[in-house]
């Protein structure tokens, strides 16, 4: 061990490492230096004691800690609401009819682009402080609600001061190709070749978005064009994801195996040779049951076939105005449970490890492992699925930022 003292070290914990399965450390202890992990194991295997090996200690007893939690699907830099459409579904009105009505994504397109960079800003920090309120760490933010240079730069912009303001890892993710814009209608390739061959590039030179996405979908765009933009995304270095057989199956989860995606997400229609392409290119599902539930949703995502190909299975809140409104990852994890059918182990792996993975992040974060980026959190709990069990519980007492100490209580 290095003669160097810790900055800090946490004892007594229920640790959830989400390193190896559901496997939980009672009395753990977790040190940290510069930012990273420098230790894990239980208290009586500490080569010293606490005082004599850390600059500060932590007694966290009754609490359970987890990794920081990953939201790694998001949309949360919009302008507006969409509560109108809300009542619209439920009087009957689909998703679909409300999109060809001009509503939708369009609504929200309208809104965002009226607003100035500063005005985004103020509307979308309480979203992802909300989020943060939840454990989370790090999020994915996407833009796709400017549908033009001028405002899909300007949402990239505010996604990257968000991580600025906060005490967030932001990953960037260019969702130019979200749905045809109004002025494009007539002829919707154009718009496609816009995306590809001026925006994408521009997307690159700037370093504005860590990856691509596509919503592939009969009320967005069709196959082809999705792999015309994985291929102009691809050609400049930029990973892939895609929005995928939500509403329908298009084999945009086959698709993006070939591409080899970082991840599908939203997979209700996503057909068994879909699963076997995501498995065999290590492609990450990522499970979306806030707009599953809020569009009221019938078909459910084959888990089964997904857990049989060992398919990584992330959760992410999907925050947007439209059909995902939430703003809490403890809520996901329980609609998880309750709508999914899957195990609080499965959920806590979903949002951590496999949502790291989900970002192409999971050798720096999503577990506590020595080496690892050192983001984790602290629950009033005593095991992992009281979690998954609450609603509207805020057990959150601590959370910890590259080894910084964050939200306290006084016991901390």
């Amino acid at each position: 061990m290095n003669k160097q003292r810790w900055d800090a070290v946490y004892i007594h914990a229920n640790l959830a490492a989400c390193e190896k399965g559901d496997q939980i450390v009672t009395d753990a202890a977790v040190a940290v230096l510069d930012g990273k992990i420098a230790w894990v194991g239980s208290v009586s295997e500490l080569p010293g004691t606490p005082e004599a090996l850390a600059l500060r200690v932590h007694d966290v007893s009754g609490c359970c800690l987890t990794p920081g939690f990953i939201d790694c699907h998001t949309h949360l830099v919009y302008a507006g609401n969409r509560a109108n459409e809300f009542e619209m579904r439920l009087q009957g009105v689909s998703y679909e009819e409300i999109a060809r009505q001009g509503g939708g994504i369009q609504s929200t397109v309208s809104a965002t682009r009226a607003a100035s960079e500063e005005e985004l800003l103020l509307a979308s920090l309480p979203r992802a402080t909300a989020l943060q309120e939840s454990g989370v760490t790090t999020m994915e933010i996407k833009s796709g609600y400017g549908l033009d240079w001028e405002t899909e730069a300007k949402i990239l912009r505010v996604a990257k001061r968000i991580g600025e303001v906060l005490p967030l890892t932001v990953k960037r993710t260019f969702l130019g190709a979200h749905t045809i814009p109004r002025e494009y209608q007539s002829e919707p390739q154009k718009y496609v070749d816009l995306v590809c061959e001026e925006m994408i590039p521009r997307v690159a030179e700037e370093n504005l978005a860590d990856a691509v996405d596509v919503f592939c979908e009969n009320i967005a765009f069709n196959l082809k064009q999705t792999e015309q933009v994985f291929a102009a995304a691809k050609k400049f270095q930029l990973n892939v994801k895609c929005h995928g057989e939500q509403l329908s199956c298009s084999d945009s989860a086959v698709l993006a195996g070939t591409y080899q995606a970082l991840s599908v997400d939203h997979l209700e229609y996503a057909s068994p040779e879909g699963i076997k392409a995501l498995a065999a290119s290590g492609v990450a599902a990522v499970l979306l049951p806030g707009a599953f539930y809020f569009l009221r949703e019938k078909q459910l995502p084959p888990l089964e076939l997904i857990r049989k190909h060992r398919v990584p299975v992330a959760l992410a809140s999907d925050c947007n105005p439209g059909t995902s409104p939430v703003m809490s990852l403890l809520l996901i994890m329980n609609m998880a449970c309750t709508l999914f059918r899957m195990t609080p182990a499965e959920v806590l792996q979903g949002v951590t490890l496999n949502a790291a993975h989900a970002l192409g992040m999971q050798q720096t974060h999503g577990s506590i492992t020595v080496g690892k980026t050192a983001d984790f959190a602290l629950w009033q709990v005593q095991s992992p699925a009281e979690l998954c069990y609450y609603l509207g519980n805020r057990p959150l007492v601590g959370l910890v930022k590259s080894g910084k100490l964050l939200a306290v209580t006084e016991e901390l």
